[in-house]
C-alpha cells in the first residue's frame, strides 16, 4: 500500500472547521487549535531556527500521556490535529506534530527526519525530530524530554536506530548524522496509518 503525504498548505484551517472542533471537542480544544494556526502563520517567513524554538516550545508544553492510557492501545501515532484536541501524546506523537507543523510552516523535507533512538538513561525507545542545517553538519534534536534544541554531538544519551520523512527510510549506522537509504517510509506501518487519517481529517 502507498500513501501520498500532501504538500504544505494543507492544514490550513477554516473558521468554520475551527467551530467544529470547538463544539465537538470543547472550547479550550478549539483554542488550542486556533494558537497551532496562529503559530503557523505568523512563522512562515522567520528564519529555520526560529521556527524550530517556536514550534518545539509549542508542543512540548502538552501533556506527556502514554498510548495505553491516551488510546487505550500498546503505540498508536496520533496526527497533529488529534494531539491538540486531547492536550498531550507521547514522543511519537509530539515529533509528529513537529514534522508537519514545520512542513507547513515552509521548512523542506529533505532537512527533517523523525528519528526513532535508544534513550540510553532511560533504556527505552524514543522518537525525537532532527533538523539537518546541512548534509554535512550534525543534526539538531527536538525534543520532548529536553527542552533546549541541541546538536547530536552534545546528546550522546540517544543511541538512533532509524529515521524516516516523508521522501524515505533510513538505518543509523553510528552517530545521528550517519545513515543508509533503505527505501521507503510507507514501509512503516503506524506511518501509512498516520498519514491515511491526517488525509481524512483534510477531506471535506
Amino acid at each position: 500500500m502507498t500513501v501520498t503525504l500532501g504538500q504544505a498548505g494543507e492544514f490550513s484551517l477554516s473558521t468554520d472547521a475551527i467551530a467544529k472542533i470547538t463544539q465537538e471537542h470543547g472550547e479550550y480544544a478549539g483554542r488550542r487549535v486556533e494558537f497551532w494556526q496562529d503559530l503557523i502563520n505568523s512563522g512562515m517567513h522567520l528564519p529555520d531556527t526560529e521556527k524550530l524554538e517556536k514550534v518545539n516550545k509549542f508542543f512540548n508544553e502538552l501533556k506527556f500521556v502514554n498510548d495505553s492510557d491516551h488510546w487505550g492501545k500498546e503505540d498508536y501515532w496520533a496526527t497533529p490535529l488529534q494531539t491538540l484536541v486531547t492536550n498531550g501524546g507521547d514522543c511519537e506523537d509530539f515529533s509528529i506534530a513537529k514534522y508537519f507543523t514545520l512542513r507547513e510552516m515552509g521548512v523542506a523535507d529533505e532537512v527533517m527526519r523523525l528519528t526513532y533512538v535508544k534513550a540510553l538513561e532511560l533504556n527505552q525507545a524514543h522518537m525525537v525530530l532532527t533538523y539537518y542545517p546541512s548534509p554535512e553538519s550534525e543534526p539538531l534534536i527536538l525534543d520532548n524530554l529536553v527542552e533546549d534544541i541541541k546538536s547530536s554531538d552534545e546528546r550522546d544519551d540517544l543511541l538512533p536506530v532509524y529515521s524516516f520523512n516523508a521522501n524515505g527510510l533510513w538505518l543509523a549506522k553510528s552517530r545521528l548524522g550517519e545513515a543508509k537509504h533503505v527505501g521507503r517510509a510507507d514501509r512503516l506501518g503506524p506511518w501509512r496509518d498516520v498519514i491515511a487519517r491526517i488525509n481524512g481529517e483534510l477531506t471535506p
